[in-house]
This record gives structure tokens, C-alpha cells and sequence, in this order.
């Protein structure tokens, strides 16, 4: 078999897969970031129903969606990426005369391409993040407490919120140009490779556990493997993900918070917003990374089986 083939057909498949799984759980997605770019003095999102009504009321469907379009564009190619590299470093370190990686190499190979992903596609994450809550910024985050909780709200002006061009252009200029598309790469980087390296590895232990080889279907077991996988993952390095979004946003004007760096951050957030804040958001990820894993790995090797790829 063509290897450059197979390589292209892995590219595809994790595309389609990255794709399909953000979109279920854009609403999840969303509430999640606002959760954790909340600072302590902003109470606006408290509880999951109530912020997804809140989401509705003010914005509609296109609040369930906001961000969304970026977060596709961005997970083609990092889930393209993502995949094929583990692909790849899968076969690098494969010992000769064995079919499978043994659990260190496997770690290795997910953490390794949790890295390449992240640098391929950094700059859309942080904007996505940043479009994921103007809107709210736009709404006046620091007094929607006081809005929702009036007999009678005052009418909200809307303003036209800018794209993805306009973002990117907009962070380039005014903070710190190129270095500023990637401010938070650090601590991204710290906790998307250990997750992705946790996940491809519970996943592949899970699926030999659930789903016998002799197997074809096992479709209803694949999707419960990955999202038992993402959820086990997610919750061991979940505060580096509240970390990574933090420094995504604090460039903008209204952020309560200035950090000076990883360490910095950790205390800080203690302190000042007790431990719970480094898991602020997680019971809304669970929502979020149980499905979108499972969608993920069974769309994955969906496509592979249509396109035959190894």
C-alpha cells in the first residue's frame, strides 16, 4: 500500500471527523469557554440550563453557534494533522515484528501529535476563542446579571461583531503581531499533548477491551470507547485547558485578569478565585468531550474503512 496514499486518506478522514464532532457540540463548546473567561467579579453564567437560555433569549440558534465557523476551519487541519502524525509516529516507533505500540510508545506517538496539531492551527483556536465571547462582551458581560434580573430589560443594541479576517488582523496589530496569534501556546501546548497521548492511548485499550477483533460492527461500543477516552483525559489535564483559555483573552480590554506567565497564572486563580476556578466549566466539557470524542474516533475510522486506508 501506497504510504503517501494511506497518509492522505488519514488527512481526510480526521478532517471529516473534526468537523462533524465540533459541530454537535458547538453549544457545549461555547458555554464552556464563557464559563471559564469569567473572572470574579462576573457572574453572568452560573448554571448550564440557565446560561444556554440565556444564550437563546439573547442571541438564538446563532448563540448556540457562535464561533462555530471558526472552530470548523480550525479542527479540519488540526484534527487532519492530528491523526495523520499519529499515524505516522505510530509506524516510526512500531518495533519490528510487533503489530501494535506498547503503552509508552503509543504515549509518545499521541503526545507528539497532540504538538504538531496545536502549532498547525493555534492562531484559529485563539480566535475562535476570542468570537466565542464578543458577543457577550457585547452585551455587557459585567452587568447581565442585573439585565436578566429586571421585570422589564432594556431593548439591547446590537452591534455587528467582526469575523475571522477582522480578528486576526485586529490581535496582529495591536498585540504584539505575530507573537500575539500564538500568546497561550505554552500552556496549550502543556496540556493538549499529554490529553491527546491520554486519549488515543485509553481509547485504543478500551476498543481492545470492548470490541473484539473478529468484530466488524461494534459501532454503538466505538462511539462509547471515545467518549469514555476524552472524558478520562480531559478531566487529568482539564486545568490547563482553563489556563489556555485565560491567556487567549487577555489581550482584550475587558479582561479582569493580566498574567505573567504558567506559574503565575495557577497561583493567582487560587488565591484569588479559590481551586474550584482551575475546573470552572468541566460538568459542560464532560457534555461536550463525551460526544464529540465518540463522534470523533467512530467518523474516523469510518472514513478510513470507506477509503480502505490502513
Amino acid at each position: 500500500m501506497d504510504t503517501s496514499s494511506d497518509t492522505i486518506k488519514h488527512l481526510i478522514a480526521g478532517g471529516i471527523a473534526g468537523a462533524l464532532s465540533r459541530t454537535v457540540v458547538s453549544p457545549m463548546e461555547r458555554m464552556k469557554i464563557l464559563f471559564q473567561v469569567q473572572g470574579p467579579n462576573m457572574g453572568a453564567y452560573t448554571g448550564i440550563w440557565s446560561t444556554l437560555n440565556h444564550m437563546w433569549k439573547e442571541e438564538g440558534w446563532r448563540g448556540f453557534m457562535r464561533g462555530n465557523g471558526t472552530n470548523v476551519i480550525r479542527m479540519i487541519p488540526y484534527s487532519a494533522s492530528q491523526f495523520a502524525a499519529y499515524e505516522q509516529f505510530k509506524s516510526i516507533l512500531l518495533e519490528k515484528e510487533k503489530s501494535e505500540l506498547d503503552t509508552p510508545r503509543r504515549l509518545i506517538a499521541g503526545a507528539l501529535a497532540g504538538t504538531v496539531s496545536v502549532v498547525c492551527t493555534y492562531p484559529l483556536d485563539l480566535v475562535r476563542t476570542r468570537l466565542s465571547i464578543q458577543s457577550a462582551n457585547s452585551l455587557s458581560l459585567n452587568h447581565i446579571n442585573d439585565i436578566s434580573s429586571s421585570s422589564s430589560p432594556p431593548p439591547v443594541v446590537k452591534k455587528k461583531l467582526p469575523g475571522i479576517v477582522p480578528t486576526i488582523k485586529t490581535i496582529y496589530l495591536t498585540e504584539g503581531g505575530f507573537r500575539g496569534l500564538y500568546r497561550g501556546l505554552w500552556p496549550t501546548i502543556l496540556g493538549v499533548a499529554p490529553y491527546v497521548a491520554l486519549n488515543f492511548q485509553c481509547y485504543e485499550v478500551l476498543k481492545d477491551y470492548l470490541i473484539p477483533i473478529e468484530e466488524n460492527s461494534g459501532n454503538i461500543r466505538k462511539l462509547f470507547c471515545g467518549a469514555l477516552a476524552g472524558s478520562i483525559a480531559q478531566t487529568i489535564i482539564y486545568p490547563l485547558d482553563v489556563l489556555r483559555r485565560r491567556f487567549q483573552v487577555v489581550g482584550m480590554n475587558n479582561a479582569e485578569y493580566k498574567y505573567n506567565g504558567t506559574l503565575h497564572a495557577l497561583k493567582t486563580m487560587v488565591q484569588k478565585e479559590g481551586f474550584k476556578s482551575l475546573y470552572r466549566g468541566l460538568l459542560p466539557n464532560y457534555l461536550k468531550v463525551a460526544p464529540a470524542m465518540g463522534v470523533t474516533f467512530y467518523s474516523y475510522e469510518l472514513c478510513k474503512d470507506i477509503m480502505h486506508a490502513k
